[in-house]
């Protein structure tokens, strides 16, 4: 372009001399008997020249224009270039300060959980406090079937409240009960139901096939019954 304008300019000087030249042309041979004729000529020439510089000028200020209108369109690019740097730069920023944040969260919800587990295997088992049933002779159906084989499973006649009042709140101790959301089933609430064939394979209508997996679920989950009825209580589920 540099090259361009420099060619240009140098035309548009040769064509000024030119028509100085030819303007002094005119003058100088006014005294020749030809003087008319030349006049004529050097007239149609300076014309001509003159149309030419000023065809050069028109062009040079073309390439002006041009050129000041590449020049703002880059710097219009660049500019928007660093904007959208700027923005993304911006949204990762952001992205990876959302994840750090949500990564703290899950720890700390996991030592959270992991310290509130081990105080309570500290604590021990849960103790019902309410009243504590003579025998399971004063229950009947799958409830007395329950408080005996509690017994047999080795905790003490004080845990069947609570299991009483787990498992009213599971199934209403119905052997049938089936949970329409999850497929929950049985008095345990076993899910799936299926499971409960590791106590026997009459687990869909024996109550107490059901209630030797439940009690052994508990057992191994959360020692004692109570244990599973304070925890029942406290997230809505065991």
């Amino acid at each position: 372009m540099k090259r361009l304008w420099s060619r240009l300019g140098v035309r548009v000087a040769s064509v000024g001399l030119l028509a100085a030249g030819l303007t002094g042309g005119v003058y100088l041979g006014q005294d020749r008997d030809d003087a008319p004729k030349q006049q004529v000529a050097s007239t149609e020439s300076l014309v001509q020249a003159n149309a030419e510089a000023a065809a050069a000028a028109e062009q040079l200020r073309l390439l002006k224009v041009r050129e000041a209108e590449h020049a703002a369109d880059r710097a219009h690019r660049v500019a928007a270039e660093e904007v959208a740097a700027a923005k993304a730069a911006s949204e990762v920023k952001a992205a990876a300060s959302k994840a750090w944040t949500k990564e703290k969260k899950a720890i700390a919800d996991k030592k959270a959980a992991e310290e509130k587990k081990k105080a309570e295997e500290a604590a021990g088992p849960v103790t019902f406090t309410g009243d504590i049933p003579e025998s399971c002779s004063e229950y009947s159906g799958s409830r007395e079937i329950g408080c005996a084989m509690m017994l047999d499973a080795g905790f003490k006649l004080d845990q069947f409240p609570c299991l009483d009042k787990l498992w009213k709140k599971e199934s209403g101790w119905n052997y049938k009960a089936t949970n329409p959301s999850s497929g929950a089933y049985g008095i345990p609430q076993s899910l799936p139901g299926k499971k409960m064939a590791s106590a026997g394979s009459d687990w869909k209508n024996n109550p107490a096939t059901q209630i030797k997996w439940g009690l052994g679920y508990i057992e191994g989950r959360y020692n004692t019954p109570c244990s599973a009825w304070s925890h029942s209580q406290s997230v809505g589920w065991y």
